[in-house]
Parts: C-alpha cells; sequence; structure tokens
C-alpha cells in the first residue's frame, strides 16, 4: 500500500524545530535573563496559554514570541494574521518572526517601555499573549510590563502570562493595589519544565487613582 506522501510544510518540521532550538541556545548563551530558556516552549504550553482567544477576540499582543511558537497556535486557534502584532527584543528572533508571519506587525522593541505607546487606537486589543521571563526581571520591571500590556487593552481585554513559579510573579499587595484580578488556568506538565498559566484582568470596580 503507498503511503501519502508528506506536504512541505510538514517535512520542514524537525528541522524547524532544531532550528529553534539552536535559536534559542545560542540567545540564552548571549544574555540568559533575557531569554530565560534554552528552549522554546512545547505545544501544550502553546495551547493551555491560547485557549481563551478565537478569531473574535480582536487584534492580538503577543510579547516575547521567540520563535513563534505561540504565534502558530493563535493562527491554528483562529486568529488573522493580519491582527497579531509582535513585540520582541531579540533583532534575531525579530527578524525570524518577520519572515515566518509577513503579514503581522512585528515590532524590535522593549515590553518594559510600552505604557506610552498607543498600538491599537482606543479600541485596544482583544488580549495580550506573553512570553516573557518575568522572573528574571526586577519585580518593578515586571510591574512596568503588566501596566504598560494594560495600556494596550481594550476595556474587557485580558493578559496572558506563563510563569515556571509556583505563582504569579507579582507580589499580592501590587496586583489589588493596580486593580488586578488573577486567574490561574492550569498547567501544562507535558511542557519542559512544567509551566503554569494565569488569566489577568482588570477589576469592575477599579478606578484608576493617578497610578
Amino acid at each position: 500500500m503507498s503511503s501519502q506522501p508528506l506536504s512541505p510544510a510538514v517535512r520542514a518540521a524537525p528541522e524547524r524545530a532544531r532550528g529553534d532550538y539552536w535559536s534559542f541556545l545560542r540567545s540564552w548563551s548571549r544574555a540568559p535573563g533575557r531569554v530565560g530558556a534554552i528552549a522554546p516552549s512545547g505545544a501544550a504550553l502553546a495551547r493551555l496559554i491560547t485557549a481563551q482567544i478565537d478569531a473574535g477576540t480582536g487584534p492580538v499582543l503577543e510579547l516575547g514570541p521567540g520563535t513563534g511558537v505561540f504565534t502558530r497556535a493563535l493562527l491554528e486557534r483562529g486568529v488573522a494574521e493580519r491582527d497579531l502584532t509582535l513585540l520582541e527584543y531579540g533583532p534575531e528572533f525579530a527578524q525570524l518572526l518577520s519572515e515566518r508571519f509577513p503579514q503581522a506587525r512585528v515590532l524590535c522593541a522593549d515590553a518594559r517601555r510600552l505604557r506610552r505607546a498607543r498600538l491599537f487606537g482606543d479600541a485596544g486589543a482583544g488580549a495580550v499573549v506573553s512570553g516573557l521571563p518575568l522572573r528574571n526581571l526586577p519585580p518593578r520591571q515586571r510591574l512596568a510590563v503588566l501596566l504598560g500590556a494594560f495600556a494596550q487593552l481594550g476595556e474587557d481585554g485580558a493578559y496572558y502570562q506563563f510563569t515556571y513559579g509556583l505563582s504569579f510573579p507579582l507580589p499580592r499587595a501590587w496586583l489589588e493595589r493596580y486593580g488586578f484580578k488573577v486567574q490561574r488556568l492550569g498547567t501544562a506538565r507535558l511542557n519542559l519544565p512544567p509551566a503554569s498559566v494565569y488569566r489577568v484582568t482588570r477589576r469592575r470596580d477599579w478606578r484608576r487613582m493617578g497610578v
């Protein structure tokens, strides 16, 4: 019985995975604090962090996409490539993302400086998906990333963050002060290492108090 020939994309997948691994390893060796991992996130984590996002979510901002593992999962969830804004600090990854996702908007920029930017106009983004290693940053820089992300989100938008730690990587007192509501969505145990995913929204009763 003859077998059906594999598509070019399927044949290229193992080679692409090896290339992504070595890209991460090289970037990690140069700046371990910035990259945060020696290998791309796994498919199980990508499915979990994008599970609540679909074609109706609206524009999506991805922070620290790396080689695009979460980006591909977003596309599989029905998000249009043209609705993706990929913000990547590493120029080598930004170039790779531009080649892989030519219809997406790719920005080579620092997520810690997002607060004053206006990337989506008055409506804002529907979701922010973060692949950033927040625990590698000082606490105030973690807060800067979160506040910057919410400056881009619409009123009902949500921020999704994974972490290898046992809790969300900001103190509870800070989350309460800034009106954040955090929900743990689950753990991708097949990821190496296992990672938990959190959904962050604004409390309905939150009012901006000069912060």
